[in-house]
């Protein structure tokens, strides 16, 4: 994921950990690359209604949205279709990289699709990185729920780039996260 620092220089947030194999599990996320796509699957250890809501509340996501290290100092959110979400992840050495995405399907609870864009603080999108388009599911799975995210870039030369700037390290951490905060809500 590319950030910028407070001072205005853009980094790599990550590097490419080579872990995107299909099946590979890391944290016991499953990752697979098909061209243009982008799997992550991870069953939780929570029931549905909660892990739906920990995706679409910000008092949740300000608990685990980010790579280890990294805050949510800014989760502005209008959950529904059409709705936005404008947020800046903070990193630990000031780093900050903002982000907006714009609803386009809610089924409670099992379904949410939007389009994730890089941006600025005041929510205007970036020209030089993609938008990808996030199918978020929720499947129970007894008393646990099974969380697939399908992410879709236009080329399958826009996906290769996004994971080697370190994208998929930086979502299995980010899940790693979700996975703590959901322990200490059930």
């Amino acid at each position: 994921m590319i950030t910028q620092s407070r001072n205005g220089e853009r980094s790599i947030m990550s590097a490419n950990t080579g872990t995107t194999q299909a099946g590979s599990p890391a944290q016991g996320t499953v990752v697979e690359t098909d061209g243009r796509e982008l799997t992550l699957t991870r069953v939780f250890a929570a029931p549905r209604s909660l892990v739906f809501e920990a995706f679409s509340d910000c008092k949740h996501l300000k608990y685990w949205w980010g790579p280890t290290g990294w805050t949510l100092p800014v989760c502005e959110m209008d959950f529904r279709v059409g709705g936005v979400w404008h947020y800046c992840m903070g990193g630990p050495e000031g780093e900050e990289s903002w982000g907006k995405a714009i609803y386009s399907e809610i089924v409670k609870p099992t379904r949410i699709v939007y389009m994730d864009y890089f941006s600025d603080a005041e929510g205007s999108l970036s020209d030089n990185m993609p938008g990808i388009q996030v199918t978020v599911t929720f499947e129970e799975d007894g008393n646990a729920t099974k969380v697939v995210s399908r992410a879709q870039t236009g080329t399958d030369a826009e996906m290769q780039g996004l994971v080697e700037m370190g994208m998929v390290e930086g979502i299995k951490q980010t899940w790693d996260r979700l996975a703590e905060h959901l322990a200490t809500q059930v």
